[in-house]
């Protein structure tokens, strides 16, 4: 056996680990999984299991977040494939990963039965790995309009926005339409991404106000 026949091997087992791990949730709760309901749902030996996540149960879920993130992601990129603006980007990702979140049956479920974790892995726990994906997946995008800086400051901006919308909805503010989105975003988008344009606006505004 090759070594990349083995890694796919592995991938291949992993990912029915971790597909075990999401009927495991679904049926008992997040906190009542444990590696050998994982084992016996997958057809996975524990000793397999603790060869691919060391570490075990906690690590084995960090691995299905970051997995889903990295589906998330790919399904946005999907939608703002070929947008060329600063604002059609942003608008259109806000929007699609707002639908996303409210369609998101793992998620649903989770809210639903285990919000504690669910809040967890949006807000303290799980915030900053959603930024960091985020930046991961839209910077090559947004880094060539507004350079870097300003792209990964706004990226990071615009994840926190979306999550607390999401968790803490405003019937005026319907983020997953993306018409709606950009115009609510564009002041925000203006002040990051275009400060001096900004800052010329303010002062002109000052002016006509003194």
């Amino acid at each position: 056996m090759t070594v990349a026949t083995s890694r796919k091997d592995s991938a291949v087992i992993e990912h029915a680990v971790l597909d075990a791990a999401l009927v495991c949730i679904h049926r008992l709760g997040f906190s009542k999984v444990t590696i050998d309901d994982i084992c016996q749902e997958s057809g996975v030996s524990r000793a397999s299991v603790y060869r691919l996540f060391p570490g075990g149960r906690d690590v084995l879920f960090e691995a299905l977040h970051v997995r889903e993130l990295h589906q998330f992601f790919e399904q946005v990129l999907a939608e703002i494939d070929g947008l060329d603006t600063v604002e059609d980007v942003v608008a259109r990702s806000v929007a699609t990963a707002t639908s996303l979140l409210r369609t998101h049956s793992h998620l649903a479920m989770m809210l639903s039965s285990e919000p504690g974790e669910a809040l967890g892995q949006l807000t303290a726990t799980g915030l900053p790995r959603i930024i960091r994906m985020a930046t991961v997946a839209l910077s090559p995008q947004l880094d060539p309009l507004i350079g870097r800086e300003s792209a990964h400051r706004l990226i990071d901006l615009v994840a926190r926005l979306t999550v607390s919308y999401f968790l803490s909805p405003d019937e005026s503010v319907d983020l997953s339409d993306a018409d709606i989105a950009r115009q609510f975003l564009c002041p925000i988008i203006t002040a990051v991404a275009l400060p001096e344009s900004f800052s010329g606006t303010a002062a002109t505004l000052n002016r006509s106000t003194s």
